[in-house]
């Protein structure tokens, strides 16, 4: 079974649609990148995964639940790290996580250890007694991993999850990442980070998935020395005017970058 199945998933807002009829599924223990430039569809993708938008009937299952049907089912099998910041700054890491572990009914005998062990596996024991505001923008990202993984979810997703962060942060929060040992959907406008970390990836685009395999695979099939950066620019455009997004997108990203400094 397969961690994630996507089937003719379609979603529209108004007229615009922006996920138009992708079929996509995700392996059970693979880390799997959904590449695309904003406005591609790729968080209305997610959010119809995590049952942040309704979603119909046999489009989308998750270890095989249908969230249509069972949506509280699937969002006790998530972490989800959204692209703009969940974290409170006027918290303390461990009151962070601990509201986390509160909202996804954590048993109260257990909290006190389910969030310690959220913690400890991103590194954050010494800092978690103080207020969020005070740690790096990678801290931050780490934080928001406990947060995501107090209901020790066994699909993880995480949208953009290293934006503005430095390069030594970047890796720090990859190898947190990677020694998981769980099911990864991240979406990331690093090539880099794909090529690396992704088993496989989708390249999406206006709604619609272009290209899907391993990164070696799309870099072979367009020619020998191409890099990952030239199989998205082939699939996706290079018009500047195209692929940036609009003013929220925009705007959304800049604001994370400059929170997370």
């Amino acid at each position: 079974m397969n961690a994630l199945t996507c089937t003719g998933l379609r979603h529209a807002f108004g007229e615009h649609v922006a996920v138009d009829g992708i079929d996509l599924e995700v392996r059970r223990g693979e880390i799997f990148g959904l590449l695309g430039p904003n406005g591609a569809g790729k968080t209305t993708t997610i959010r119809l995964i995590t049952t942040l938008l309704p979603v119909r009937p046999g489009m989308v299952t998750v270890f095989g639940v249908d969230p249509a049907v069972r949506a509280l089912a699937v969002r006790r099998a998530i972490g989800y790290v959204p692209q703009l910041l969940s974290a409170d700054g006027t918290l303390t890491g461990r009151e962070n996580v601990g509201l986390f572990a509160r909202l996804f009914d954590v048993p109260r005998r257990e909290r006190g250890a389910v969030v310690d062990e959220a913690l400890a596996a991103m590194g954050l024991e010494e800092a978690a007694d103080r207020m969020v505001k005070t740690y790096s923008g990678g801290m931050v990202r780490r934080l928001e991993l406990a947060q995501a993984l107090v209901n020790r979810p066994e699909l993880l997703i995480l949208d953009e999850p290293t934006i503005g962060l430095d390069p030594v942060a970047r890796g720090a929060l990859w190898d947190k990442v990677t020694g998981l040992g769980t099911t990864v959907l991240v979406t990331t406008h690093y090539m880099d980070e794909a090529d690396q970390y992704c088993g496989r990836v989708a390249l999406m685009h206006r709604g619609r998935i272009r290209a899907l395999g391993t990164p070696g695979e799309l870099k072979s099939g367009l020619r020998p020395d191409a890099t990952l950066e030239d199989v998205f620019r082939y699939y996706t455009g290079d018009n500047f005017d195209e692929i940036q997004g609009d003013f929220r997108d925009v705007r959304g990203t800049r604001r994370t970058a400059r929170r997370l400094g």
